[in-house]
């Protein structure tokens, strides 16, 4: 177990972050998984049985502190990082010429300050471990939409992961964009309900994440887009 592989994951306590965060336990990794809500970190780890290669850290992923601190934390808890995660997103779901500021603060720096601070923070640990950096991005980041603020921060990620890559590549660490169309989340809570036509599950965009954590030495997947069949745009 002291040499199996390590990967800290923002937003880890539900929805795709905790469903990458149990197929890569099932893999024989250690994982950290960071979200706001300490009660449902707790609730997450209750659910899987407490493993012992689990750990918890309750913190901002939009704070350069406590993202250090996560860092930190889990080098000290597993003697190494082989993979972080950017998952944790939020969405006001609303535009930018009929909708509410007051939400929008916190969407842009937690969608793409977020990733930025959990690279800078990693990044000498997985330069070590020649390891690998998974952004979760979205479609939205490729295809416009009307008045869409999120969708622009997605864009953001999406220029983040290959502007990541150029630098990372030269020190051994690979850096994957996943991209879902629409998926069965809390993401939705926001509208009220699911939107119509087929929706791909957290597990299902989860095997892409792990998918291009697993991939052999030397191959470095960049961006891989997932939709649900009958999803057009």
């Amino acid at each position: 177990m002291t040499d199996s592989p390590v990967a800290l994951i923002t937003g880890g306590g539900s929805g795709i972050g905790a469903a990458v965060a149990r197929q890569l336990l099932d893999a024989g990794h250690r994982v950290a998984v960071t979200g706001r809500g300490e009660a449902r970190l707790r609730g997450f780890a209750k659910e899987l049985g407490e493993p012992e290669g689990l750990l918890t850290i309750a913190g901002n992923t939009a704070d350069h502190g406590d993202v250090q601190a996560a860092v930190d934390t889990t080098l000290k808890a597993f003697g190494r990082l082989d993979t972080v995660v950017a998952n944790a997103g939020v969405a006001t779901h609303d535009t930018v010429a009929e909708g509410d500021p007051s939400g929008w603060a916190d969407m842009v720096l937690t969608n793409v300050l977020g990733p930025a601070l959990l690279i800078r923070a990693s990044i000498d640990a997985l330069r070590e471990t020649r390891g690998r950096i998974v952004l979760v991005g979205s479609v939205a980041g490729f295809v416009h939409g009307p008045g869409n603020l999120y969708g622009a921060t997605k864009w953001a990620v999406t220029g983040l992961a290959e502007n990541t890559r150029r630098q990372v590549t030269e020190w051994g660490v690979g850096v994957t964009l996943v991209a879902p169309g629409r998926v069965e989340t809390p993401f939705w809570d926001g509208y009220g309900s699911l939107p119509p036509g087929r929706l791909l599950t957290a597990e299902q965009i989860a095997d892409s994440v792990v998918w291009a954590v697993r991939q052999p030495d030397g191959v470095d997947v960049n961006t891989v887009v997932v939709r649900p069949l009958g999803q057009p745009n």
